[in-house]
């Protein structure tokens, strides 16, 4: 990846946003931007203003950037990511990580929507992530490495911040939201996934699968972020599911789960 990219991004933002630091940085995936409770909004940037990250082009991801106050916190929201599959590069990918490290963020919260393996799973349920599998093989990391981006070869052993996770079941506890910890398996997409893969996958031990997530994870992992990951479940996997796949459902679930995700963002945001 190309620091020279993140300069003009960061650079670009406002100086409110380049004096502020976040007690957490949130990137809300499929259906998720609409979620947020604020008290206070400090500033509000189109992607499409930044640099090297571009609009969103994906439906149900807004492209906007929010930095706002809730419960004396200040949280830094990236509404919408940009995918691998877009063909936009590492630094459009993970551009949303690199931002809110600059800002001085020590914790992110990824969220995505997914696709049930488990049979114990149904739409509109919750996972917390405590593991993922990179069905890719292929990350951000690779390439010329930057000061900032932690260790040549990072441990990825513990990616997922116990801390955090305690304090998403916590949430779930008091919501009455019924949750599991889950492990992620990450596809490259744009395609869905063949029931063969996903028979696959599930051997593997994956509960969950989806097209994002895992390559942010890693990075804000490497450069010594806390990172949670929270997975909204939008419809069961191929070969599960007696439906074929189309995106419009994954929209369609997470409308009708947005009041219960913005329940969890709220008062996770409250007990940081």
């Amino acid at each position: 990846m190309n620091p020279e990219i993140f300069d003009k991004a960061f650079a670009a933002l406002p100086q409110t946003c380049r004096n502020t630091v976040p007690d957490i940085a949130f990137v809300l995936g499929s259906g998720w931007g609409g979620s947020l409770e604020c008290d206070e909004t400090v500033a509000r940037v189109p992607y499409g203003s930044i640099p090297g990250m571009g609009d969103a082009t994906v439906p149900g991801h807004s492209g906007e950037f929010i930095l706002y106050r809730r419960h004396g916190k200040t949280v830094a929201a990236f509404c919408g990511r940009r995918h691998w599959y877009e063909g936009v590069g590492w630094e459009t990918v993970v551009m949303n990580v690199e931002l809110a490290r600059r800002m001085g963020a020590g914790r992110v919260l990824l969220t995505n929507a997914s696709g049930g393996l488990n049979p114990a799973l149904k739409p509109g349920e919750f996972v917390i992530i405590k593991d993922h599998i990179n069905t890719v093989g292929v990350n951000p990391l690779i390439g010329p490495l930057a000061e900032g981006w932690g260790p040549r070869f990072p441990d990825m052993s513990e990616v997922y911040d116990a801390g955090m996770r305690k304090a998403l079941h916590a949430t779930a506890r008091k919501l009455r939201l019924r949750v599991i910890d889950g492990v992620y398996a990450f596809t490259s997409g744009p395609v869905f996934e063949t029931p063969a893969e996903i028979r696959a996958y599930g051997r593997w031990g994956a509960d969950i699968v989806g097209m994002s997530t895992v390559p942010e994870a890693i990075f804000a992992h490497a450069c010594g972020m806390k990172v949670a990951g929270l997975s909204a479940i939008s419809n069961m996997a191929a070969g599960i599911g007696l439906e074929p796949l189309r995106h419009d459902d994954v929209l369609e679930a997470a409308k009708a789960a947005r009041p219960a995700m913005s329940a969890f963002l709220d008062d996770f945001t409250a007990r940081l």
